[in-house]
């Protein structure tokens, strides 16, 4: 067998190590720069990417800081505004009761007043109809008729003395 001759052996491996130096040669000089600059390019572009991504994760980040403290302040806001509603309803509704009893007290003020003059003028026409009658009897009485200003002085005396025994 020719391959395991020494001699053959021995230039068979000088010329596999020859060619594969020209190989690397040949991959070093002309196949490694274009892949290695591929790689760096390509790492320069994984860099890149996670830069940015790391970048629109801070701003999502802040955004979301922004948008908390917002709505933080703008449920303040409305916890505001729904005291202030609740404090001017309650103020409206206090301004309607007190209004609702002052009207109330003038409304039962005029009756007061009012049933007041109808008992007046009731007693009025009730002293005029006892005056009348009393005229009637005394001048059956007295069988006789008398003057106007003889009616009114027996009229006055008998309310004074009616009005002496009530007391």
């Amino acid at each position: 067998m020719p391959q395991f001759e020494s001699h053959f052996f021995s230039s068979l491996i000088f010329w596999e190590v020859v060619s594969f130096a020209i190989l690397l040669f040949v991959l070093y000089k002309f196949a490694f720069p274009g892949i290695l600059s591929v790689l760096e390019e390509r790492e320069k572009k994984i860099k890149n990417s996670l830069d940015e991504a790391e970048a629109h994760r801070v701003e999502a980040e802040r955004r979301l800081k922004e948008y908390e403290t917002r709505l933080a302040g703008a449920s303040k806001e409305a916890e505001g505004i729904l005291a202030a509603a609740k404090e001017r309803t309650q103020r409206l509704m206090e301004e309607n009761e007190q209004r609702l009893t002052a009207e109330a007290e003038r409304i039962k003020g005029d009756a007061t007043r009012e049933i007041d003059h109808e008992r007046r003028k009731a007693i009025q026409e009730i002293r005029t109809q006892t005056t009348d009658l009393a005229l009637m009897v005394a001048e059956k009485v007295v069988q006789r008729s008398l003057t106007d200003a003889d009616h009114r002085r027996l009229a006055d005396e008998a309310l004074d003395a009616l009005s002496r025994s009530s007391h």
